[in-house]
């Protein structure tokens, strides 16, 4: 009767074990140099060989020439501990005894010396599933057994045994079994089986074995009978219902290539297959494309597929749409070949800003030289000389402008207020002169938004700016009171300059008269402000009528 590959090739000596090298070489010198301990305890991923090496100890330490790591395989010790029947040896499935008493009758052995060996040795498989009071039973005896005896537990979840279990214990982490190991034990097998088959097939079914050699090795068996004697890619993609790599290698041409057609007609046809095994196939394929060194996979474009791939993969997780999740996975995949990298965006500007000053320059060559002719032609000095004096005065006027725009912004009143109650002084020093005018209303909301005001005047000027208010030193006209009677509205009417009117106050101060000296308003300075201003070649003054 034939055996299933993982039992007809299950290792029986630390040489066979595949992928655990730290392992077995810790092992290895303990039993050489007899430093062995009480207890142990193997933990990894099912299929990575915790059973398999508790065994192989087991029977270095019975056999007649142990312990020792090499043993004979030809005493009855070696011989029965092969065949899983010495005596001396005691498995246990914790899975399935797991109470309290079970730990008692296997307390009650301890007591009792082996039989035919040097050592009575206890393998406690899955010994996580054990009860808390099984937990509890055996943590004296674990801690100090009898010399004879010695304790090898296993389990694929170390985290849920008690910090007293693992205290007392030598603990060993099994890894996941490199890929390339996996593919090159199952090549063996296959030779010796005399199967012939193809390294891109022995590589589908590593993958799905996902580092567990047992589960690669019962893959094994299905694919054997499923493609019939012979191992080839088609037939155990289809088997396992995953991507031939020639379909992600045209997937992946049609991507880089923006192919939208074909990305199309792929989705219709990837609806048969799982979302999940799809996205990790494609992972798989694109890390194999980086590492083989394929031009067309840069590290940044690899990253790029890699991050998209992930989020899809996390949609999956809350019960998405597989088939649009998909979708939207490769039409991200045919944007992102579309982004510039930064070495190329930089390269670009470079080659810009290398090529943009050179026209200029020419310009500058050939247009500077005749502004200096004409200039140089008439003899008029004056023109440069006042030309120069504006851009001052007009920076300092913007950026007066610029706060008064920006308390508009802010609040229609605030600025409305601003505007007509405060006046520019001047500008020195970093220090703002104003003068306000305000009324009473405008200097309740003045005062109340000083600190928007100060923000604003920072930003306007500099940070170091500073605000000096300066007192109202304009006249404001007081408004006319209201007549009492008609008598005195028929003596206003009556006069046509009346004390009240704009054209009075202007010489009120000199003279009392309603008519005004046609030789003082002259020396007013509002004319003489406009006569600077407007520079007239006369001043007319003419009587109101």
């Amino acid at each position: 009767m034939s055996k299933v590959l993982a039992l007809k090739y299950r290792p029986s000596s630390f040489e066979q074990l595949i992928g655990q090298e730290s392992i077995t070489q810790t092992l290895t010198q303990a039993l050489d140099k007899n430093r062995l301990s009480h207890a142990y305890l193997f933990s990894g991923l099912r299929g990575s060989g915790k059973t398999s090496t508790a065994r192989i100890f087991a029977k270095c330490l019975v056999c007649d020439n142990g312990p020792t790591s090499e043993p004979c395989e030809v005493c009855e010790n070696c011989q029965a501990a092969n065949e899983n029947r010495h005596i001396d040896i005691i498995e246990m499935d914790a899975a399935s005894s797991r109470k309290i008493d079970d730990i008692r009758s296997l307390i009650e052995q301890t007591k009792y010396k082996p039989n035919s060996a040097s050592f009575k040795i206890f393998i406690i498989d899955e010994v996580h599933m054990l009860t808390k009071e099984a937990f509890n039973a055996l943590l004296k005896t674990l801690e100090e057994p009898p010399e004879y005896v010695k304790f090898i537990l296993a389990t694929t979840d170390p985290m849920k045994l008690p910090p007293t279990i693992l205290s007392r214990t030598q603990h060993f982490r099994f890894k996941k079994i490199p890929q390339g190991s996996v593919v090159k034990h199952l090549s063996h097998i296959l030779n010796l089986e005399n199967i012939p088959f193809e390294a891109e097939a022995l590589g589908i079914l590593t993958r799905a074995g996902n580092g567990s050699l047992r589960d690669t090795l019962t893959l094994l068996d299905q694919a054997i009978i499923y493609s019939k004697n012979y191992i080839d890619a088609k037939s155990v993609a289809t088997m396992l219902g995953v991507l031939d790599p020639e379909v992600l290698d045209t997937i992946f041409n049609s991507i880089l290539n923006n192919e939208r057609e074909k990305i199309i007609e792929t989705i219709k046809e990837l609806e048969n297959y799982e979302g999940e095994v799809v996205i990790d196939e494609l992972i798989s394929h694109l890390k194999e494309k980086f590492f083989a060194g394929d031009p067309r996979f840069s590290t940044m474009l690899s990253d790029r597929f890699f991050k998209i791939l992930s989020e899809s993969k996390k949609l999956l997780f809350i019960n998405a749409d597989s088939g649009f999740v998909l979708t939207l996975l490769f039409f991200k995949m045919m944007e992102a070949t579309k982004i510039k990298e930064i070495d190329e965006m930089i390269e670009t500007l470079e080659a810009k800003i290398q090529t943009k000053p050179q026209p200029r320059k020419e310009n500058i060559v050939t247009l500077t030289p005749e502004p200096e002719k004409r200039v140089s032609q008439p003899t008029t000095p004056h023109p440069p000389v006042t030309k120069p004096a504006k851009p001052a005065v007009n920076t300092t006027e913007v950026h007066y402008k610029e706060l008064i725009t920006k308390l508009y912004d802010r609040n229609y009143e605030l600025g409305e207020c601003f505007e007509k109650s405060i006046s520019f002084v001047s500008y020195e020093e970093n220090i703002l002169t104003l003068m306000s005018c305000a009324s009473e209303n405008c200097k309740k909301l003045l005062r109340l938004s000083s600190g928007i005001i100060k923000h604003f005047v920072k930003e306007s000027f500099t940070l170091d700016t500073k605000i000096a208010m300066k007192a109202c030193d304009k006249t404001i006209p007081e408004p006319p009171q209201q007549e009492e009677n008609s008598h005195e509205e028929s003596k206003n009417i009556e006069n046509p300059h009346p004390a009240d009117s704009c054209i009075a106050n202007q010489t009120v101060g000199n003279s009392e008269n309603a008519e005004i000296d046609g030789e003082n308003i002259l020396e007013n300075p509002f004319v003489k402000r406009a006569g600077e201003l407007f520079e007239p070649s006369r001043i007319i003054v003419k009587s109101k009528i």
